[in-house]
């Protein structure tokens, strides 16, 4: 029964029309980082930075590391934008159309109609995420005819690194997946607001409000020594692994912090979904 009703929930989930925006989203987005970097200025910019290094060009601008950059830039620019919107929106948006009520009807617990809720959710998110990764590189390949190498150049999280066409298909597969596992944080935060007595939008909001405070106080130069406090530092963990050594301790203490707050953030939820009353 409960393989039925997440089965069921997928269905509901992937047929509202806003599910798939994030999918389209990504995809022109992907094509405008794709033709902006055909621009003259763009190809110096990158051609002067690897031939500083001792590098060339024609190496490392092919695929791999085409797909890397949209990657980073997509995830900069629209970041949990529409994990929020579907995780704010799966519990709110029945509440509000008077769903809700005729679904506790039935002979279901509420802890399990949340769970089913949430593992929907946290499929789309990763989803999403591996789609990111797939198309990305994909987009990159087709464009430049070929996988090429890999350059990583994370400014914020200090790596610059270089990998051959192989180890670079590895690290980047790698970092997709655990981009998938580390987006479920916002999947949490969302789906905790959307338990709450709160529109749909209002769920959206606040959550992408969090995420953006707690960016912008990790970019505060005065509060380098409380990085580690921040759900962009283990967030981040992701991209670390193109580091040339990489830190496996720090990134499995980063996975065990985001999966303890977004457990917590769950409960939470889970409590005031349980407390409300859907009869008045």
């Amino acid at each position: 029964m409960f393989a039925t009703q997440l089965k069921n929930e997928l269905l509901k989930l992937f047929a509202r029309k806003r599910t798939h925006i994030g999918f389209g989203a990504f995809l022109v987005v992907q094509l405008l980082i794709l033709a902006m970097l055909q621009l003259p200025k763009a190809k110096r910019a990158f051609s002067d930075l690897l031939t500083s290094n001792g590098y060339l060009p024609a190496e490392y601008y092919a695929g791999l590391t085409l797909g890397l950059l949209i990657i980073v830039f997509t995830i900069s620019l629209l970041g949990g934008l529409y994990v929020a919107l579907v995780g704010g929106d799966v519990v709110a948006k029945e509440v509000e159309d008077g769903t809700m009520r005729m679904i506790l009807s039935r002979p279901i617990s509420r802890l399990r109609l949340l769970t089913v809720k949430w593992i929907a959710c946290a499929i789309y998110s990763f989803t999403l995420m591996i789609f990111l990764g797939v198309t990305s590189l994909l987009a990159g390949t087709i464009y430049r005819h070929g996988f090429g190498k890999l350059f990583v150049f994370v400014p914020q999280e200090s790596i610059f690194s270089v990998f051959s066409t192989g180890e670079g298909l590895w690290r980047y597969a790698r970092a997709v997946l655990v981009l998938g596992v580390v987006t479920q944080i916002i999947t949490a935060l969302a789906f905790m607001f959307s338990c709450c007595k709160m529109k749909p939008a209002a769920a959206t909001i606040l959550t992408l409000s969090v995420l953006f405070v707690d960016f912008v106080l990790r970019n505060i130069p005065y509060f380098a020594s409380f990085q580690k406090y921040f759900i962009s530092y283990h967030t981040a963990c992701w991209a670390r692994t193109f580091a040339d050594v990489v830190a496996w301790s720090s990134i499995a203490e980063s996975l065990v912090y985001l999966g303890a707050l977004g457990a917590t953030f769950w409960i939470v939820g889970a409590m005031a979904f349980c407390a409300r009353d859907f009869k008045s």
